[in-house]
């Protein structure tokens, strides 16, 4: 986030209603919604700054939304993000309220991360935002009007629009597969397009798989191809039948074999061959609430078989009886898997 403004002054909520508008504390907000979210480019910081300098009551509502984040500086950067952004959704919401209630709300939300009472999987932003979504260990298939199947993948969140001279899809949150349709009925065949918070892709009548991961997404395809653009530049690379690239801000990188199919999960399974032991257990928490942690010592082991995402204990007490781990329930929230004592 940019430095300026956000160590300078401290946080007065005893000033008038009136000091700063609702309009220049909207501002702030959603600044702070923006650089938080990861889209903190040089464009966009260039923007920020200008901001600042337009007008001093900018940098006066800055300098108070910085006050209020500090109060959770050291909290984990993706619950901070959903509050930050559930705080906007609901300053929206509650417009009446005013400048006072804008800033109680991002106050309980520092004092909830605090507390430790938000985390990622109860109330992120995304679902409040998309046309449709999934829970944790949730999946759903959608039949759009022009043909096109997509499926849903475990803790998602997508909006479609068809409406226009194009089709499109933006993933907010999750994984999806993406089996294009023929669009048959309109005039002529559209343009299909998948948005991203790290960019955009065009299908080329395709089969593909994407996945947003924390600071950029991946892509995979099966059939056809599908064009990246990066988020702040052109059309940089085409992914083909069993390709995967990741697709960030600033480009795209090929993406590495992680050992089990890419789309296995919309049968159900984890399947694969030599799967990284850290990777296995990690793809498996992507199911179940709460933390699947792995021991160090037993993160490079190597697995093969085929695991079924809705009974991820079956899949654990499988790696118990044939790999030399151990697996331990601190909580009914918090598996760890280490070596055999």
């Amino acid at each position: 986030m940019s430095g300026q403004a956000l160590g300078a002054g401290p946080l007065d909520d005893d000033d008038p209603p009136g000091a700063l508008p609702d309009s220049v504390v909207d501002a702030a907000i959603l600044w702070s919604v923006r650089l938080e979210h990861g889209e903190a480019t040089p464009r966009m910081q260039r923007a920020h700054a200008q901001w600042l300098q337009a007008d001093p009551r900018h940098a006066q509502a800055w300098r108070r939304i910085g006050a209020l984040r500090r109060g959770f500086a050291d909290v984990p950067a993706a619950p901070a993000r959903d509050v930050l952004h559930a705080a906007q959704l609901r300053r929206e919401a509650r417009m009446g309220q005013g400048r006072r209630g804008a800033v109680k709300l991002l106050s309980l939300a520092g004092v909830a991360l605090a507390a430790g009472w938000v985390v990622r999987e109860h109330a992120p932003w995304q679902r409040l935002m998309a046309d449709t979504s999934t829970g944790v260990g949730e999946q759903r298939t959608l039949q759009l009007a022009d043909g096109t199947r997509i499926v849903l993948n475990t803790d998602s969140a997508v909006s479609t629009d068809l409406s226009g001279e194009r089709r499109l899809i933006v993933l907010r949150r999750g994984e999806i597969m993406v089996s294009t349709g023929d669009d048959a009925g309109a005039a002529s065949k559209r343009p299909f397009w998948v948005y991203t918070p790290f960019g955009r892709m065009q299908a080329l009548g395709t089969r593909f798989v994407v996945r947003i991961d924390e600071h950029r997404a991946r892509v995979s395809v099966q059939e056809g191809a599908v064009a990246l653009h990066p988020g702040n530049g052109p059309a940089q690379a085409e992914v083909r039948p069993g390709e995967s690239r990741w697709l960030s801000d600033d480009g795209t990188a090929p993406a590495e074999r992680r050992g089990f199919d890419d789309d296995g999960w919309v049968d159900g399974v984890i399947a694969g061959r030599d799967i990284r032991m850290a990777d296995l257990l990690a793809e498996l928490g992507r199911y179940r609430h709460g933390v699947v942690a792995c021991d160090p010592r037993v993160a490079d082991l190597r697995v093969s078989g085929v695991f079924h995402v809705q009974d991820s204990d079956k899949a654990l007490r499988f790696l118990a009886q044939t790999q030399p781990v151990s697996i331990r329930l601190r909580t009914r929230f918090w598996v760890s898997v280490g070596p055999r004592d």
